[in-house]
């Protein structure tokens, strides 16, 4: 059988962008496995089933280094450092290790006092407005706040942080080379200082890791962990929290259920990962020798994306799959990966979203959609999530229109405290 062309399965006027999920629930139906020209990437193995998506990212034959790519020549201009992104066992295994102890449970779990003054202060901000972009306002700033503070980026530099970080991570951005070597000079930059004077902070203590065998990250391990953090530490959350709000504005019965039950949150927030997984594909796999996956060859040499969003909406493992249900089981949700590739920072975004989503129910009890939903607009490619979620949360006047709080806000100092650090480790 002809194998599918993105033309074949693309309905008349559709823009995959905005609406993805017919396209992909097309090629899944005709199996889980397909090669599909590209306009950037040229011809691309799709992996789109659940199953076959869990076997892929466990594969030890799919591997993540591009120089296995048939197709190589060099590493681009886009490659901030060497990060655990791009290279394979048993270079990721000692990275890993040298990074995971900044991500236990307790470090992680320290840091809600944290997150919820930084939260209540975008809140106290942006509520007397009676409206809002809840990406611009909300959902952007907090995430790029807690992850510049854990790194130790001054305040000051996260604005244009938040813009590198969104060139880089779109397709086709014709300042994603640019953006690219401004932050590697950026972070070469920060990097030196934490060498020569230490900190408080996360960065600082990557500097000075040192495992028991004295083994310890290089400079250019230490810039590609920094970059890794910085832009995965905050695109996940943001589109997290954005697409798993509007979902819930989209669905007034499921809004009132997680408001008038908070037990249901943990569970909700599963849900939102599932249903519009803020990771669209995993990065780029490419086989180290020919693969069958699902009866299907994929040659050496070849790339291949597994697409976790398809992957988490395939009706053989989740019923239904595009019904959004808070009280729903997703576990087993692929929205952070899989296998030894498997987000080291999620329990950081769980911890974000969970704090930010309840704290927006509680002070915005008539919090609700302030645009047609028709008019909403994704960001696609390896992270997925809107590029803006205008809201209204002030109560109306007999006529609908919004009353505007008059009076104003008391602010602390920006940001409040700072957030509590990993100790740093012996240098």
């Amino acid at each position: 059988m002809r194998t599918p062309t993105l033309e074949d399965l693309t309905l008349p006027g559709t823009d995959l962008a905005d609406h993805p999920h017919p396209f992909l629930a097309r090629l899944r139906a005709q199996g889980p496995v397909h090669r599909i020209p590209t306009a950037d990437s040229g011809e691309v193995w799709l992996v789109v089933g659940h199953d076959e998506a869990r076997a892929a990212l466990t594969d030890p034959r799919l591997r993540n280094d591009v120089r296995h790519s048939a197709a190589w020549e060099d590493d681009g201009v886009h490659a901030v450092g060497r990060n655990m992104l791009q290279v394979d066992p048993p270079h990721h295994t000692r990275l890993r290790r040298l990074v995971a102890g900044q991500f236990t449970a307790r470090r992680i779990e320290a840091l809600a006092p944290r997150v919820q003054a930084i939260t209540d202060e975008l809140l106290d901000a942006m509520v007397p407005l009676g409206r809002a972009d809840l990406v611009e306002s909300f959902a952007m700033p907090l995430p790029m706040a807690v992850i510049c503070e854990l790194l130790g980026v001054p305040a000051v530099d996260r604005k244009v942080f938040t813009t590198w970080s969104a060139d880089i991570v779109t397709p086709g951005s014709r300042d994603a080379a640019a953006s690219a070597e401004a932050m590697t000079g950026y972070l070469t930059d920060l990097i030196d200082d934490k060498s020569r004077t230490g900190g408080d902070d996360l960065l600082a203590a990557l500097v000075g890791t040192r495992a028991d065998d004295g083994d310890r990250l290089t400079s250019e391990e230490t810039l590609g962990m920094a970059f890794l953090l910085l832009v995965a530490g905050h695109e996940t959350t943001v589109n997290l929290l954005s697409s798993g709000v509007c979902a819930l504005l989209l669905r007034p019965e499921q809004l009132a259920a997680l408001r008038a039950d908070r037990s249901l949150l943990d569970g909700a927030i599963e849900e939102m990962l599932r249903h519009e997984s803020p990771l669209g594909t995993s990065a780029y796999r490419y086989t180290s020798e020919a693969v069958e996956l699902a009866g299907t060859t994929i040659p050496a040499g070849e790339p291949v994306l597994v697409v976790l969003g398809a992957a988490n909406r395939d009706p053989r493992r989740f019923p239904d799959p595009d019904r959004f249900d808070i009280r729903r089981d997703a576990r087993g949700h692929l929205a952070f990966s899989h296998g030894v590739h498997h987000c080291l920072g999620a329990p950081l975004a769980r911890l974000e979203v969970s704090i930010a989503l309840g704290s927006l129910l509680d002070r915005c009890p008539d919090l609700r959609l302030a645009t047609d939903p028709a008019t909403l607009t994704w960001r696609s490619g390896l992270m997925r999530g809107l590029h803006h979620l205008p809201v209204a949360f002030g109560p109306t006047d007999a006529e609908g229109r919004l009353r505007r709080p008059g009076t104003s806000v008391t602010r602390g100092p920006a940001y409040g405290p700072r957030l509590p650090t990993p100790a740093r480790a012996d240098g």
